[in-house]
């Protein structure tokens, strides 16, 4: 009897690990996944604001993960970058006056005093007054360049990521007409950042420089700041092709 139930646990045993192994081989089988697209579909406007067709951009660019810490930093550097630090006053020593005794040493009823340059006396010398000084603070060209797509790829997100047509580079110089295409997108109340190929492109500067709302910018001079200050971006289909060019050829 005894060897009968041993020989009965030893066959659920071998039952059990032949199970297990099934389970484990099904598990281990590939899973099929879909391919992730590596390219993003933006809308591209023309010239009198109306929707037409679509752009591909890359994800390289408008693809990149939120690093928050990263964005911080890039904000502090710039903001420090643009202090100019020049604030200076003179001590008691580089105050042009009279080095005199002001008055006699007694008999006046007043402090002792030397001469007229003493902080104290209104003209005198400042105390611990600020001196020029530089605030600048550096960031590698890495950081940077992830900060800007970092910005880029949030924009896009949002859906506040526009393109319009070239044709909008040969486009008349007046005022009215580009705040006619802003109002038919809906954004002519808020901040936009618009972005061309090149700053040769003159009637584009000439016909918003008088729409306060609306900054120009060249794609190469692009920075993370001005787009996360900027309600709003508007590319030139033409200044995509600049950007990548020159944020992602260039560092290959």
């Amino acid at each position: 009897m005894p060897r009968k139930k041993a020989d009965t646990i030893t066959e659920e045993v071998k039952e059990k690990k032949v199970v297990t192994k099934k389970i484990v081989a099904k598990k281990a089988a590939p899973v099929k996944t879909a391919k992730a697209k590596n390219n993003l579909e933006l809308s591209v406007y023309d010239i009198k604001g109306n929707a037409g067709k679509t752009v591909n951009v890359g994800k390289e660019i408008f693809g990149e993960p939120m690093n928050a810490l990263l964005l911080s930093q890039y904000v502090r550097v710039y903001l420090k970058n643009q202090r100019q630090g020049n604030a200076s006053t003179k001590t008691r020593s580089e105050v042009t006056g009279s080095t005199r005794k002001i008055y006699r040493q007694k008999g006046t009823g007043k402090a002792r005093h030397g001469n007229i340059t003493a902080p104290i006396f209104v003209g005198g010398g400042i105390v611990g007054g600020p001196k020029p000084r530089d605030y600048s603070a550096n960031m590698n060209k890495k950081q940077k360049r992830k900060a800007l797509f970092i910005s880029l790829s949030e924009k896009a997100k949002r859906g506040e990521v526009r393109v319009i047509t070239n044709d909008i580079l040969n486009a008349e110089a007046k005022t009215n007409n580009f705040f006619k295409l802003m109002k038919t997108m809906g954004i002519h109340d808020k901040s936009v950042l618009l972005v061309i190929p090149d700053t040769s492109k003159r009637n584009i500067i000439i016909g918003t420089r008088n729409i306060p709302s609306i900054t120009v910018t060249n794609a190469k001079n692009i920075n993370a700041y001005s787009v996360m200050a900027s309600a709003h971006l508007i590319f030139v289909e033409e200044a995509l092709k600049v950007l990548e060019a020159h944020f992602i050829r260039n560092e290959n």
